[in-house]
């Protein structure tokens, strides 16, 4: 068998794959040259994540590559018609990200707990101003998004004393179905989206949802940006109804500096940089490898997306192969 032509839609810094060396041709391209290259390729390794060039090049003319991977956990800049209904599987990065988000989701709730954004801005204009801090112990949470990321953003949360609802597409034992979050965010101290972006998410943050939250509140979003209607967030937050945000991802990135959501009060504005940790990209290149080794050997892949639902479902634990698995 002929060794199986790997395109890399690229960026730096390129991906590890010296293991694949003899196992694959290993082709790179940018944006621009994605549409001519991809009939050649068997395997696409999409390294650059955050472009679209994916969804504008799929529905060109000739083959298309039988697997589809990307170093990312969310499919919503691959996927377009023509992929969805095709024969490529499409797998994501799922067990890279989980761990590192929910722990700056932790750092967030202590930090807006206990103050820390006071703090800092009392010691840069030289104040000593006590107050008290909020106690976590016996709070409660709501976390949109029952995948992988919203479970462990509920375990360490949890593990704080944190009363935490867990709320996904549909209810299923432990986890609540969308026909309750409405009731579940009036009663919450922190609301937060670990949701994938569809098309029945999208925009699912507005001004009628910051209206349900109680004033002392406050409100995260790892997601995507598009699942929060920034506007809406930053009226919520200079009007008061709520008590304060962070946001990681936003409508449009990088967020430019002339964004009015720079001065929006109480807001925590980072560049997307939640799951980012140190040698991150190492442990994407291990795992793709990895990968392409199973799908070489004929086995079967982790992490298979469902491009209908657009994430790749989860099973909990003690259910059945026959039941309908959830986000």
């Amino acid at each position: 068998m002929s060794e199986p032509t790997l395109l890399v839609l690229d960026t730096d810094p390129s991906p590890r794959l010296g293991r694949l060396t003899g196992r694959a041709r290993i082709r790179y391209t940018d944006e621009a040259g994605l549409a001519a290259r991809l009939p050649e390729a068997d395997v696409l390794l999409v390294w650059d994540f955050a472009s679209d060039a994916v969804r504008e090049a799929w529905p060109g003319e000739g083959p298309r590559p039988a697997w589809v991977h990307t170093a990312s956990a969310g499919v919503d800049r691959l996927l377009c018609p023509e992929l969805t209904a095709s024969d490529t599987v499409v797998t994501n990065a799922r067990g890279i990200f989980e761990r590192p988000i929910a722990e700056y989701v932790t750092g967030l709730v202590l930090a807006f707990a206990k103050d820390l954004p006071g703090t800092l801005e009392l010691q840069r204009r030289r104040q000593w101003r006590h107050r008290e801090s909020t106690r976590l112990a016996g709070s409660r949470a709501v976390v949109v998004g029952a995948g992988p990321i919203g479970r462990e953003i509920t375990r360490l949360l949890i593990a704080l004393g944190v009363q935490v609802a867990l709320v996904g597409r549909t209810a299923r034992r432990t986890i609540h179905g969308t026909e309750d979050l409405d009731r579940l965010t009036a009663l919450a101290d922190w609301v937060i989206c670990a949701a994938p972006l569809t098309g029945s998410t999208r925009a699912m943050f507005d001004a009628r949802f910051f209206g349900l939250m109680q004033p002392s509140a406050r409100f995260i979003n790892v997601g995507r940006g598009p699942l929060v209607v920034e506007d809406d967030l930053a009226e919520a937050l200079r009007r008061r109804w709520i008590a304060g945000a962070a946001l990681d991802v936003f409508e449009r990135e990088p967020l430019g500096p002339q964004s009015p959501l720079w001065d929006v009060p109480d807001l925590i504005v980072s560049p997307h940089m939640s799951g980012d940790t140190a040698g991150w990209r190492d442990r994407l290149s291990e795992q793709f490898v990895a990968m392409y080794e199973l799908w070489t050997a004929g086995e079967p892949l982790p992490n298979v997306v469902d491009k209908q639902r657009g994430y790749v479902p989860v099973r909990e634990p003690g259910e059945q192969p026959g039941e309908q698995p959830g986000e």
